[in-house]
This record gives C-alpha cells, structure tokens and sequence, in this order.
C-alpha cells in the first residue's frame, strides 16, 4: 500500500485510479480531506499517513476549463518524506505522471486495477 489517487480527466469525472490497496478508498480518502476540500493546495499530515492535493503540474484543464487537481492520500514510508506540496509534488507526481499522460484524454476512466 503506498497510496491512493483521485483525479478527473479531460472528459471523465473524479475517480480514484489508484486504491492504494484499500478495500474502502473512499473512506480513507475522505477521512483524510475532511474539512479541507475548498483548498486547492493540501499537505496534512494526518497518522501514518498524508493527505496531498496539487494542481495538475502540467496546468491540464478538462474540457469545462477547471485545471485538473491531483489528491493523493500517500502512506507510510512514503508518507515520511512528504512535508509539502512541493515535496508530493516532486515525490509523487512522477510515480503517476506516465500514467496520467496515458490516461487523461480517454474517453472512459480506467480502474483502479488497471
């Protein structure tokens, strides 16, 4: 388990493309963004683990105009080395910047297993 990912991309909505090996994803990622999904830019350390949202590095857009935020919850041992966005974004992002490239413009979101 190293951590989940929820993105949107340029025609599909929000959906988790990593589940971290999480049986319930979206228990623990709404445990970790809980009071803070106003903000655009998060690094919450939260126990054994960090809640981590950053704008798309690249400034993607989908087709509505909104840039495409990336919300990671990243745990343990991963989790020790981000401190800020800056560090999830130089830690993580390359984990899934491949992928995302892949991905974004499909007309169908893949899953998480794929």
């Amino acid at each position: 388990m190293t951590f989940i990912w929820a993105t949107r991309g340029l025609i599909w909505g929000f959906r988790f493309l990593r589940d971290g090996g999480c049986e319930e994803p979206l228990r623990a990622y709404d445990d970790s963004f809980s009071e803070l999904w106003d903000e655009s830019e998060v690094c919450r350390r939260l126990s054994g683990k960090v809640a981590l949202r950053f704008p798309d590095p690249l400034g993607r857009r989908d087709r509505a105009g909104r840039i495409i935020p990336h919300d990671f919850v990243v745990f343990e041992p991963l989790a020790h080395e981000v401190e800020s966005v800056e560090d999830g974004i130089r830690l993580v992002w390359p984990l899934v910047a491949d992928e995302f490239v892949r991905v974004w413009q499909l007309s169908m979101p893949p899953s998480p297993s794929e």
